[in-house]
């Protein structure tokens, strides 16, 4: 029998909102031991989105692991949304998705119908990418959760880092920010039905199209916006860098609604958490309301790519996109107090 399911209400928090808080993550990871092989390319220290393992002389394998609690009612769109989310770490690096392995934590009260609709909602996002899905591991968990691991491959010399970017660089952001705002509203009834269109369609829109136009430019270093909200995957950038990233706040891009309701206080817990890791690193200049600064701490889920290119190349790439949420944002500039600096 086919049940009706608010997967939401089965939840404390949703999507990447969910993700351990930052200061906690770093408190364990930050003192284990390091395992290293002239193999690994990337690994954790180095906060990148993926690692990188060497195969050949001249071929990488890019892999990555993420899953989460569902931020939508619709378990198909949960299932499309957690594998773009997921897909978005390759994206990330510059590589291309070749296989995947699905990640699943099922509650024993629901429809197996419901497991189905995640699960085919996984594959619809992945066959789209190009890449497969063979296999993965499932439990029974009283908190839904869907994910995938992902492996792709890429040359070596294409690999995108976090940690290359150049005074002078300028930033582009290619997805608007505020669906964790807009996840938290709609969980309590309160967003609008434009509000939630609006962050559905960013969250099932792959970084494909991001890292296919991006390749024809100079890219000096790449990440995705999710969990740790732009504030906090800009600050991995600067920090692994060595250099302080300004934001333009009137350039950056944001979900219809997602203001208004940040100034009704609909804020998810991460945003907080986020800004007690970043307090010492993060610098918001006098005059910018607080809604825009509960966005640059919103934790997004599925969020864009964050480009770091030479200005002529960043500019002629945001005009072949030609969308309206991809944006010219910030800029790179010599290490200042703070690594990340928002200017009103």
């Amino acid at each position: 029998m086919k049940t009706d399911v608010k997967l939401t209400s089965m939840v404390k928090t949703s999507g990447c909102a969910a993700k351990l808080p930052p200061e906690k993550l770093h408190r364990v990871i930050d003192n284990l031991p390091l395992m290293k092989s002239d193999k690994l390319l990337e690994g954790f220290e180095s906060a990148d989105d993926a690692l990188v393992y060497s195969v050949t002389d001249d071929i990488v394998s890019v892999q990555t692991v993420d899953f989460f609690p569902p931020m939508v009612d619709d378990p198909f769109i949960f299932g499309e949304i957690a594998a773009a989310n997921a897909l978005s770490d390759v994206y990330a690096m510059g590589g291309e998705p070749a296989v995947a392995m699905n990640l699943l934590c099922f509650p024993s009260c629901l429809e197996l119908d419901v497991m189905d609709k995640i699960l085919r909602g996984g594959i619809q996002k992945v066959k789209e990418a190009g890449a497969v899905i063979a296999g993965g591991h499932t439990i029974a968990d009283p908190t839904p959760k869907y994910g995938l691991c992902v492996t792709g491959y890429m040359k070596k010399n294409d690999v995108w880092s976090n940690s290359g970017a150049e005074v002078g660089d300028v930033v582009v952001l290619t997805k608007a920010l505020g669906v964790g705002i807009v996840n938290t509203a709609a969980k309590g009834g309160e967003a609008s039905q434009e509000s939630i269109d609006a962050a559905v369609d960013s969250m099932t829109r792959l970084n494909r199209e991001a890292r296919d136009k991006a390749r024809k430019y100079t890219v000096h270093a790449a990440t995705d916006v999710t969990g740790f909200s732009l504030a906090g995957h800009s600050q991995e950038c600067a920090s692994g860098s060595g250099v302080t990233i300004e934001f333009d706040m009137g350039s950056i891009p944001v979900i219809e609604g997602a203001l208004e309701l940040a100034r009704f206080g609909l804020i998810p817990e991460g945003r907080y958490t986020n800004e007690d890791y970043l307090f010492d690193k993060v610098r918001f200049e006098e005059g910018i309301p607080q809604e825009m600064i509960d966005l640059a701490y919103d934790p997004q889920t599925s969020g864009g790519l964050l480009l770091f290119m030479p200005e002529a190349d960043a500019r002629a790439f945001a005009d072949e996109m030609d969308r309206p949420y991809c944006k010219v944002v910030g800029r790179v500039v010599p290490k200042a107090d703070r690594d990340v600096i928002f200017k009103a």
